[in-house]
């Protein structure tokens, strides 16, 4: 059974089915309700709904797709114009769903691709890393490190860097919660918030004072996630730890997705 959808979809032209968060999402969800199209966006979170502005063209829809059929039944029923996969480059599982359901279904399917350089700029301490496992190389033994990995990898990069002092920073839901009690992380070093909405990363920088922190890790996310840590660590003079993003071909930029896309 489908999730109701928690705005109303219009009957009117194929829409644009966009599976995003909340950091490229609403941007481009609003680009794309400004040139006419109707837009179906596909979340993982019902918090991830409060990023994204009512719209009369605009259809919400929370729940992971967890198998090739429930994507293609829900292709069926949209009956999409594109397909624009504007996930994090870390959710290999959905990006990888799409690309084999859509190639086998002749389904027009775009990729959004933000990336920052990776080039230290002037002032960055960045230390690159392949996976979490690399961390044992790294002398972080009587350091005190901030895990903004996301949560699924907690437990890991606590594993991997076992000599250092632990603190994370999730989302504000639940799921990332428990995952982080579930890492072994101590309740009073846990933050969960969402991203500082004006990119500054003000709360960023006030939790890692607050903490004493001396590194740290994040993932090649591109966009503004990795920007934010890569202003804070530079502005504080913290070592970032960056994990490098799964290889993959480049995508498109955000304006030369725009360009592909058009009008409806």
């Amino acid at each position: 059974m489908h999730r109701p959808a928690l705005h109303q979809r219009p009957t009117a032209n194929e829409p644009i089915w966009l599976f995003a968060g909340t950091a490229d999402g609403p941007p481009l969800t609003a680009a794309l309700l400004a040139v006419g199209w109707r837009v179906h966006v596909r979340l993982v979170s019902r918090a991830a709904t409060r990023s994204y502005a009512p719209h009369p063209r605009l259809e919400l829809e929370v729940g992971a797709l967890a198998s090739d059929q429930l994507l293609v039944e829900e292709m069926e029923r949209l009956q999409p114009r594109w397909v624009v996969d504007a996930t994090h480059p870390f959710a290999q599982k959905i990006r990888q769903r799409l690309q084999r359901t859509c190639q086998s279904r002749c389904q027009p399917l775009l990729r959004l691709d933000r990336r920052e350089p990776e080039e230290a700029s002037a002032g960055e301490q960045l230390q690159w890393l392949d996976s979490v496992a690399e961390l044992i190389q790294v002398p972080l033994q009587g350091k005190r490190l901030l895990l903004a990995i996301g949560a699924r990898q907690l437990a890991a990069a606590r594993q991997a860097s076992e000599g250092s002092s632990h603190f994370a920073r999730v989302l504000d839901q639940p799921a990332s919660l428990q995952a982080a009690l579930a890492a072994g992380l101590a309740e009073d070093r846990i933050a969960c918030l969402r991203p500082d909405p004006s990119g500054k990363g003000d709360l960023e920088a006030a939790l890692c004072r607050r903490w004493r922190i001396s590194h740290v890790l994040c993932r090649q996310g591109g966009g503004r996630s990795e920007a934010l840590w890569r202003r804070v660590c530079r502005e504080l003079n913290l070592p970032l730890l960056l994990l490098r993003r799964p290889h993959e071909p480049r995508g498109l930029s955000p304006e030369e997705l725009l360009e592909n896309l058009g009008k409806p």
